[in-house]
């Protein structure tokens, strides 16, 4: 077991988002190059067959993980002993065998099959290592998490990805096609594991509770009953898309989304690994919870807004020249998603906040409602306009996200967070994307560089913001600072 040192409760938030965010910014930094030198080297069709597998392997990493690691950092220390560590060890390694069983002798080849691509027979058994591995690092990593040290997993996390993203190019340019790809992938988890072992000095012993398996499987049957819903409803179009318009078009709706959606997504995990253990410290203290969450929102919108609006502006020069025109078909896609990210980043930490407070069962029943009108909007976007029709589906379908989110804070009794708190706490980076946006246009229609357009519309941004929120970005800069 890991001593918590007694730090403040803001000093640990600033650390812990500090140290996150140098995870993100290294590895979205590193994957960015990734992306760019394999999408450059391989074909759209190369990156629609790993999208085709990933969504069965995706799915069933959801069902590897059991809720384990969300129970584990919420139980309170009191009453977290270390046969729960073991127990949820030995009964995840257990678990995964017989997923990755299943994966390769069933799944492969239904859904090469599904997809008339009989590849996926080799790929997908290949890239379920990665399942049968993950679990082994699982509960280290709640350890860490629950400490908030973030600073190692970010260490882990970075030098995994960086190693395992080296090979994988060297892999593509002496010919290995998508399997640069899949490597990749599985590479990340196994470099991983000797280091969480050694971060954390914790070793699994041969022990089993009843009880402690209860104790924890009794919130991580929520937990993953959210987790199964929110996979599907993030990971349908891919399926639908894959079944009706082929690898090739999913490689290039893939593009679009790793560029937009996957980013936010990335940044939403930076902020809610560490919020997480953070709500459950404070889910008796209604007004430190609101407060936590709309500085969440807050951050987050002042880091995601300006990326997306210089994809919602520039993006058709940005694809065609990075990417090549045998990507252009993404552009449009790419602008309608990154309009839908910008919706989304507002209900940034509902997730968090919900589990943080011990409501999984709410936030599992909120999963349902947003899936039931998601997927009938999803088939009827694709069937009449293809790739456009999906991002134009999943837009309207972010504006539902964020009522329903609106709609769990009248269910939460200690937490009322109003429409107008949100409008308050985003004003800053809502006036900066509006002003910066006018200014890419103008670069756009005078027929300047797309790079001078892009610097003058992060520089208009940032000055906007500092204008607007020079008191609160002041107290930021301190705050981080005394992280160090």
């Amino acid at each position: 077991m890991i001593d918590y040192q007694a730090k403040s409760d803001k000093k640990l938030v600033a650390q812990g988002i500090l140290w996150n965010c140098i995870q993100m910014v290294v590895n979205q930094s590193f994957a960015f190059i990734i992306k760019l030198v394999l999408a450059k080297l391989l074909f759209p069709v190369q990156f629609g067959l790993i999208g085709m597998a990933t969504i069965f392997t995706g799915f069933v990493q959801v069902l590897n993980d059991l809720g384990v690691g969300a129970a584990l950092v919420q139980r309170k220390d009191k009453h977290l002993f270390e046969e729960h560590f073991h127990t949820a060890f030995w009964t995840g390694v257990t678990w995964s065998v017989s997923l990755y069983l299943i994966m390769s002798f069933a799944v492969g080849p239904l859904a090469a099959m599904f997809y008339n691509q009989p590849m996926l027979v080799t790929i997908i058994p290949v890239l379920s290592l990665a399942i049968l591995f993950s679990p082994v690092n699982l509960v280290h990593k709640a350890q860490l998490t629950k400490s908030m040290d973030f600073k190692k997993i970010a260490f882990i996390d970075n030098a995994s990805n960086i190693a395992a993203g080296i090979i994988a190019l060297a892999l593509a340019f002496w010919g290995a096609g998508v399997w640069a790809l899949v490597f990749n992938s599985v590479a990340i988890v196994v470099i991983s594991m000797p280091l969480y072992f050694k971060a954390t000095g914790w070793l699994p012993k041969f022990m089993w509770s009843k009880q402690a398996f209860k104790d924890i499987f009794g919130f991580g049957a929520y937990t993953t009953g959210s987790n199964i819903l929110n996979y599907m409803y993030n990971n349908i179009d891919y399926l639908l898309i894959g079944k009706l318009l082929g690898a090739s078009v999913l490689g290039i709706y893939t593009l679009a989304f790793v560029l937009t959606d996957t980013f936010r997504s990335r940044i939403m995990a930076v902020i809610n690994n560490v919020m997480y253990p953070v709500y459950g410290r404070k889910q008796n203290d209604a007004q430190a919870l609101k407060g936590y969450y709309l500085k969440v929102v807050q951050f987050n919108c002042i880091v995601v807004f300006p990326i997306m609006v210089f994809f919602i502006v520039l993006g058709k020069p940005f694809v065609e020249n990075v990417f090549g025109l045998k990507w252009q078909e993404a552009v449009v896609p790419l602008q309608i998603l990154a309009g839908s990210v910008m919706l989304h980043i507002l209900v940034s930490g509902n997730t968090a906040l919900l589990r943080g407070v011990g409501r999984p069962g709410l936030e599992m029943k909120l999963q349902i409602v947003k899936a039931l009108i998601f997927l009938p909007t999803l088939a009827f976007g694709i069937k009449y306009n293809g790739i456009v029709g999906a991002a134009w589906a999943i837009l309207f379908n972010k504006f539902v996200v964020v009522v329903v989110a609106q709609y769990s804070f009248t269910k939460i009794s200690a937490v009322k967070i109003r429409i107008v708190d949100m409008l308050k706490a985003i004003k800053g980076p809502l006036a900066a994307s509006l002003v910066s946006c006018a200014v890419g246009y103008a670069f756009a229609v005078a027929h300047l560089h797309y790079i001078s357009g892009g610097i003058a519309l992060f520089i208009s941004y940032f000055l906007v913001v500092f204008w607007l929120m020079n008191t609160e970005l002041k107290a930021i800069y301190k705050l981080f600072r005394g992280a160090n």
